[in-house]
């Protein structure tokens, strides 16, 4: 990890605690990333037992989404940080937050799951959905990436690559309802993939809050309601 952005404190222990901070981010992460991956692994072949632990790292990630938010508040007001400092631990905040949100919508896909291996009878779906779960995962790591280096090179890439999810999105949807229309028994199976690919969706766009709160972080700017130019603008800036 890039440490020359953290400011150098003449307590050794404020050091400690931020880059124990960012480390236990960066952990949290990870168990997200893995549920994303467990979720859609149970979903495209009835794994109800990986559904279910997807469900129970849920409750990990709430409680790490917590440890982080008290130290966090601790710090703030021990420390009274400014500068770069207090942007990372805000930043931090916010990107737990995010993650723990994207938990939830891996939970929801994990669900879903377990339903759809109630019927037997596929869909023709699951390659797209598989793709469109990759490229969200990509985002998602890419972001994570981002903020292990303290870094916002590649946020203009990852935050493009969210068109690619949305069109992928809409045409998965437009393949589902097609496929609900010309058999209604397979009505509550494809709703159940119409909202795990809604979930994926939400996934990328949760990507991309990250990325933006990173964007606060280095660079001091709140970049949230800026249009995809604007946007453009700022990071080259």
């Amino acid at each position: 990890m890039d440490n020359s952005k953290i400011g150098h404190h003449i307590s050794g222990q404020f050091n400690k605690e931020l880059e124990d901070i960012r480390n236990k981010v960066l952990a949290m992460g990870g168990v997200v990333e893995q549920q994303i991956e467990y979720a859609i692994r149970s979903f495209t072949t009835n794994d109800t037992e990986l559904a279910e632990l997807v469900i129970k790292q849920d409750n990990q990630v709430d409680a790490m989404e917590m440890e982080i938010d008290l130290e966090c508040t601790q710090i703030l007001a021990l420390r009274q940080p400014a500068a770069f400092d207090l942007r990372l631990l805000l930043t931090v905040l916010k990107i737990i937050n995010e993650l723990e949100i994207v938990g939830d919508l891996a939970e929801r896909i994990a669900k879903m799951a377990i339903q759809v291996s109630e019927n037997d009878s596929r869909i023709d779906q699951y390659y797209e959905i598989q793709h469109m779960a990759e490229l969200v995962q990509e985002m998602l790591h890419g972001a994570l990436d981002g903020f292990a280096r303290l870094s916002i090179d590649e946020v203009s890439t990852i935050i493009n690559q969210d068109d690619s999810v949305d069109r992928e999105y809409a045409s998965i949807v437009r393949q589902l309802i097609t496929h609900m229309m010309e058999d209604p028994r397979n009505i509550t199976r494809t709703l159940n993939a119409l909202w795990s690919v809604r979930a994926l969706e939400r996934i990328g766009d949760h990507s991309c809050y990250i990325c933006k709160h990173l964007i606060f972080m280095v660079k001091g700017e709140d970049v949230r309601h800026l249009s995809p130019k604007e946007l453009e603008q700022k990071i080259k800036a």
